[in-house]
């Protein structure tokens, strides 16, 4: 039998890298981001878990000038520069037909119709576990050295029939991708202490 307790546990190295030196950037170095490292973000988080494995969540990187001009104009204006700047923002997005891909990735019970004659339980679980992926793609982007600039500040109308007209796609958050310049962070807010935020019952 396997000694659940003996685990391998990430050193303090790791934990700064991911969570406690790991900072949300405005300004960003000139360094490129290969193409290969924005898809090797995504097969890392990939792997985190999501109900039924439904893996909703739907990835654009725009790195491109002229993807970068589309998006503009769906930004707020506290937000343009920055994200003009950086050498990647991700658009990530949940599929609201998530449910079609279901006889592959949960192919040990047939829940496709389960969704299809339910609206508000697809929304929920699409948008739910949308935004859990979207949270292991940020952590995923830290543990492979680049830095993450996320931010909800666009007109989520406007984006979605930019970049996914006559689609079941539709945008969660935005995340700019890159190389952080260290001179534009913002002094670091406060967090909660885990008495506060934190019951045990």
């Amino acid at each position: 039998m396997t000694d659940l307790i003996d685990r391998t546990v990430l050193d303090r190295a790791g934990r700064d890298l991911l969570f406690y030196n790991a900072r949300t950037h405005n300004g960003w170095q000139d360094v490129e981001v290969a193409d290969s490292l924005l898809m090797q973000v995504y097969d890392m988080a990939k792997w985190g878990p999501t109900s039924m494995n439904c893996s909703p969540l739907r990835v654009v990187f725009v790195r491109s000038k002229e993807a970068k001009e589309k998006l503009r104009p769906c930004l707020s204006p506290g937000n343009v520069d920055k994200t003009m700047a950086a050498p990647a923002c991700a658009i990530l997005a949940y599929d609201m037909r998530f449910y079609d891909h279901m006889p592959r990735m949960f192919p040990v019970s047939d829940v496709k119709g389960m969704f299809e004659k339910s609206p508000e339980m697809t929304f929920d679980t699409a948008f739910r576990n949308g935004t859990l992926q979207a949270a292991y793609f940020i952590v995923a982007a830290r543990a492979l050295g680049l830095d993450c600039g996320p931010m909800s500040g666009f007109d989520k109308a406007k984006l979605d029939a930019a970049f996914f007209p006559d689609s079941p796609f539709r945008s969660n958050f935005l995340c700019s991708l890159g190389y952080g310049n260290p001179d534009k962070l913002y002094p670091r807010g406060p967090r909660f202490q885990p008495e506060e935020a934190c019951t045990i019952a």
